[in-house]
Order: C-alpha cells, then sequence, then structure tokens
C-alpha cells in the first residue's frame, strides 16, 4: 500500500495562489473548502471527502484561533490552530491548508480563485454567505457531505454531560491509582 505523503500547509496566501495557478496551468480543477473544524468528527471527514469529489486539488482554509471565538464565542477553540492545521494536513483528500482570519471566506476566495467553493449540508447554494464572491470569481458552489447530524458544539455539551455526571457521582474520572497518563494528557493545552 503506497502511502500519500500530508497535505503542504501554505500559510502565505501569495505563494499557496501561485500554486494553485500552476495546478490550473496544468488543467486541474481547485476545490475551497472552509470551516472551523474544531472538534473534528465524521460529518467533518464526510464533507471533506465530498468537497474533494468536486475537483482534482482540495484546498481548506481553516480559520484562525481568533476568528472561531469571534464567531463560536469564548472558550473556543477546543484546539489551536496549529493542531487543527496538523490534523486536517493529515486527512487524505486534503491536498493543501491554509489559513484564514476573517469573517468569511471572501477574501480567501478571491485570492485563491477556485473552481469550486464547497460548503456543508446546513447550507443552500443561495444562502452561502459568500455566494456573490462565488459569482464574481466565475466558480460555483458545491454543497457536499451528508446530512448535517453532528456538530462540534453537541459533542462538546455531550462531553460536559458526562462530567457532570461524574461530578454528580464523585468520579473524578480516574483510575483507582490516581493521576495516570490519559488524564494528565487530557488536562494539556496548545
Amino acid at each position: 500500500m503506497t502511502r500519500r505523503a500530508a497535505a503542504a500547509v501554505v500559510l502565505d496566501r501569495e505563494r499557496l495562489a501561485g500554486l494553485l495557478a500552476t495546478e490550473r496551468d496544468r488543467g486541474r480543477s481547485i476545490v475551497l473548502a472552509n470551516g472551523c473544524f474544531d472538534l473534528l468528527h465524521a460529518g467533518h471527514v464526510r464533507y471533506l471527502h465530498g468537497a474533494a469529489a468536486e475537483g482534482d486539488i482540495l484546498v481548506v482554509a481553516l480559520n484562525t484561533d481568533e476568528s472561531v471565538r469571534r464567531n463560536k464565542g469564548p472558550g473556543r477553540p477546543l484546539q489551536c490552530e496549529t493542531d487543527r492545521v496538523e490534523v486536517l494536513a493529515a486527512i487524505g483528500c486534503v491536498d493543501f491548508v491554509t489559513i484564514f482570519g476573517e469573517a468569511t471566506a471572501d477574501a480567501i476566495l478571491r485570492a485563491l480563485r477556485p473552481d469550486v467553493h464547497a460548503k456543508g449540508t446546513d447550507w443552500t447554494a443561495d444562502a452561502v454567505p459568500e455566494v456573490a464572491t462565488v459569482r464574481e470569481i466565475g466558480a460555483r458552489v458545491a454543497i457536499v457531505g451528508d446530512v448535517k447530524t453532528r456538530s462540534s458544539s453537541e459533542l462538546m455539551q455531550r462531553a460536559r454531560d458526562v462530567d457532570d455526571q461524574r461530578d454528580e457521582r464523585g468520579d473524578d474520572g480516574r483510575d483507582d491509582e490516581g493521576d495516570d497518563e490519559a488524564t494528565r494528557s487530557a488536562d494539556a493545552t496548545c
């Protein structure tokens, strides 16, 4: 079995735009997917695979930590952007990962000029916030992935509920030996 190298992480937009122009000159179509990808779940993976199926090169634009805080509120993101970038780069269908800090993906769409802007099934093509920009650059919107039945926020709430139940039982979540490696690891931050 041949192993694919991790996706290229290109944070400089001009450099990434140049790399994508070269791919476009080779006749390859470019797809841009974007999001927070804070607590990766099956819905994210299905979205990314659906996006990759829309073209030859998949670029994932990841919200910066600051933009996640603006969009999702205090306490988010759970994982810092460097960790989220690393996780996304390891997904086989992703070719490039970059970051953006703006409230919408309009600026990165204009800079990278993909052929397709992929969004999840919680959107309709006409309701995508960047739809005017997508039309302006001559691209199209593709709604991909499965019906949205999962969310990072929901997973976080379920984890809090489990912690609350442990607190009610007086269970600190540690084994009988006390502070185990898994507990110390879970307490680490970026």
